[in-house]
């Protein structure tokens, strides 16, 4: 990089690095202008401003989409690195009331229906100017999502062995083997259910995109159980209706389900081994250090409730 560069380097705002990376990772100007709570003429100035700047265009014009120059590429790059250590800086120095960003987080439809509400409402209370992206989705989407840097952490259950990821221990969930009641019949005097027998049923089971179905995949496999007749049902609200509408056997979260057992919609059917608890962990890139993003998994180990649906409240669990 010549002088020259080095000067026109030290003019860039961290405006036009924003707009420069959300037009490149959202895939266009009117996305980034949205994101940014702008105008696309104000996301438009800030990159011409920018080639000015080097004499050099970013995008390719001649392509209807946003795509990147070559040097484009390089300057999303830089923007991207520069916005961390901007974001890093104010973190480590500023204080946790005036801490302005966007926090990205991935987590499961069960944390979704279950505590994410005072998650929510913790952050709030802490870090009043941080917007919390969620995004539900399976485990192992909101994995890739997180490698490709469209998340800054997920919790979802402790399913995968990744060495570029740092892992944090939220807490765990106790699921149970349901069925519409009268469809698995109760053995004599009273006795479990043996594992293989109830594997006889139809099984519905939520499949290699759910971190749960990956480790009770594995659980079953393990125990040389060989499940015949399955359904894979990827949605957790789908997959508790399709239970009650007596088309086979699930595991599901016995406890913020215990209602619908309450209420006769769904029996719970004891089983031996038992299914073991399915434990749920933050995941962070381990290239990517956050003091608010930690401050936020401490939060998350605070209010960590898989027992009841659609909590609400800044109340610690517990209290």
């Amino acid at each position: 990089m010549s002088k020259s560069d080095l000067f026109n380097t030290a003019m860039m705002t961290y405006k036009q690095l924003e707009a420069l990376y959300w037009i490149a990772q959202l895939g266009g100007f009117a996305l980034a202008a949205r994101k940014l709570h702008t105008t696309q003429s104000a996301i438009s100035k800030r990159v011409h401003e920018l080639e000015q700047a080097f004499d050099t265009a970013l995008f390719d014009r001649s392509q209807r989409t946003a795509k990147l120059t070559e040097k484009g590429e390089e300057m999303f790059m830089l923007a991207r690195k520069l916005l961390r250590e901007r974001d890093a800086a104010v973190e480590q120095f500023g204080k946790p009331e005036v801490i302005e960003r966007r926090l990205r987080i991935g987590v499961t439809e069960l944390t979704a229906m279950t505590w994410l509400p005072r998650l929510v409402g913790l952050v709030r209370e802490h870090y009043p100017k941080v917007t919390l992206e969620p995004d539900v989705d399976g485990s192992l989407p909101l994995r890739d999502k997180l490698l490709a840097d469209a998340l800054d952490v997920i919790i979802v259950p402790d399913a995968f062995t990744d060495s570029r990821l740092s892992t944090q221990p939220v807490g765990q969930v106790e699921s149970a083997w349901m069925c519409r009641p009268g469809l698995v019949p109760t053995p004599p005097r009273g006795r479990p259910v043996r594992l293989h027998d109830l594997a006889a049923h139809r099984m519905l089971v939520q499949g290699s995109a759910s971190g749960t179905g990956r480790l009770y995949d594995a659980w079953l496999r393990e125990r040389g159980v060989e499940l015949g007749d399955t359904l894979v049902v990827s949605n957790l609200i789908a997959l508790a209706g399709l239970t009650v509408s007596g088309l086979g056997v699930s595991y599901l979260p016995r406890h913020c389900l215990a209602p619908l057992v309450a209420a006769g919609m769904l029996a719970e059917i004891e089983v031996q081994p038992p299914l073991p608890p399915v434990p749920y962990v933050a995941l962070a890139r381990g290239d990517q250090r956050s003091a608010l993003v930690g401050s936020v998994i401490m939060l998350a180990q605070s209010c960590c409730d898989f027992t009841r649906v659609f909590q609400v409240g800044v109340e610690r669990a517990g209290a």
